[in-house]
């Protein structure tokens, strides 16, 4: 690994820190402009997160240190795995670590965090969210990591740099049935992990039907803050990650340049405001599921991620 690398992966880091509110607030434009509203502008959330840091910080009395250090580390693990996907260029210090597992249990690790804080609090809501948020998590993890493994069988790897490099160096593994089925079945379970239609309404707040509000409906103030920064970061992850698994191109090399690294923060930047948007559109359209058909379509995504699997083994086989 070059310093120039190290510096790329420091710099998606802070692309990812800084941008994300920037994603959440286009997002929410685009179904501002499309449903004819004004909208709040792009820049909304900053002012939200801004105005919730300058707040008294109140705790629910009889929580614990689970309830104070989930924001936290709901954060922490997203920035980490904002610092080993191979976003800006493929190689980076913690590359080792780019492995499809280890972003899984930290995606996992971040969702159990923010479920036992909701259970801290001993509230009926929080429970009630922990309880939809974990069984959400128990579908959408193990359909992760199938649909990622699809895509590594032609790459020989579970490395994600390598999933990547594979994917440049033939572009036909993109338009193949198991890259189709497995960039469908991430879609929906991006949906699901990030709360978003038809899974959850990220805007509403009706007890009867919101999942990952009420496990942080007793934050306030700066850790309530951490809890929307962390939430935008996720999102912002994953549409980088569904972004370059399967349109690669752009990312610097492992031996990137000081105009690599510039072309592939501005083609990562592109690819997710191009994501974003085309989400936030579609959201217009889709009315949010019942929650007991939720764990129905997170269902038939595992199964598409699992004939993607299957796909991927047949065709690498070679020809006799």
């Amino acid at each position: 690994m070059t310093p120039l690398a190290g510096a790329a992966a420091a710099l998606q880091v802070v692309a990812v820190l800084l941008g994300a509110p920037v994603v959440t607030g286009g997002m929410r434009q685009v179904r501002a402009l499309l449903e004819g509203r004004a909208g709040a502008g792009i820049g909304q959330p900053w002012r939200d997160l801004r105005k919730l840091f300058r707040k008294q910080q109140v705790t629910p009395r009889g929580t614990t240190i689970v309830f104070a250090i989930a924001p936290a580390i709901a954060a922490g693990t997203t920035l980490l795995i904002a610092a080993i996907l191979p976003l800006v260029a493929l190689d980076s210090p913690l590359d080792s670590s780019a492995d499809l597992f280890g972003i899984v249990g930290l995606l996992f690790l971040g969702t159990v965090a923010l479920t036992l804080a909701g259970l801290d609090t001993g509230t009926a809501f929080g429970g009630m969210g922990s309880s939809r948020e974990i069984t959400i998590a128990a579908l959408v993890e193990p359909t992760i990591l199938l649909a990622v493994f699809a895509l590594s069988v032609p790459a020989h790897s579970a490395n994600l740099s390598a999933i990547v490099s594979a994917t440049v160096a033939n572009p036909s593994h993109i338009f193949s049935l198991g890259s189709v089925l497995a960039f469908v079945a991430l879609v929906i379970v991006i949906l699901a992990e990030t709360g978003r239609l038809p899974v959850d309404n990220p805007s509403s707040h009706l007890e009867v039907t919101m999942i990952h509000p009420a496990m942080v409906l007793e934050y306030a103030g700066p850790k309530l803050a951490l809890v929307e920064w962390a939430t935008s970061m996720r999102l912002t992850v994953l549409l980088g990650l569904l972004a370059n698994l399967f349109l690669p191109w752009g990312v610097a090399g492992s031996d990137p340049s000081p105009l690599g690294v510039l072309v592939g923060l501005a083609a990562i930047t592109l690819k997710v405001a191009l994501l974003a948007g085309a989400l936030a559109a579609s959201e217009v359209f889709i009315a949010k599921l019942r929650l007991f058909r939720v764990p129905e379509l997170l269902a038939g995504s595992f199964l598409l991620a699992l004939l993607a699997v299957t796909a991927s083994s047949f065709l690498a086989v070679p020809k006799r």
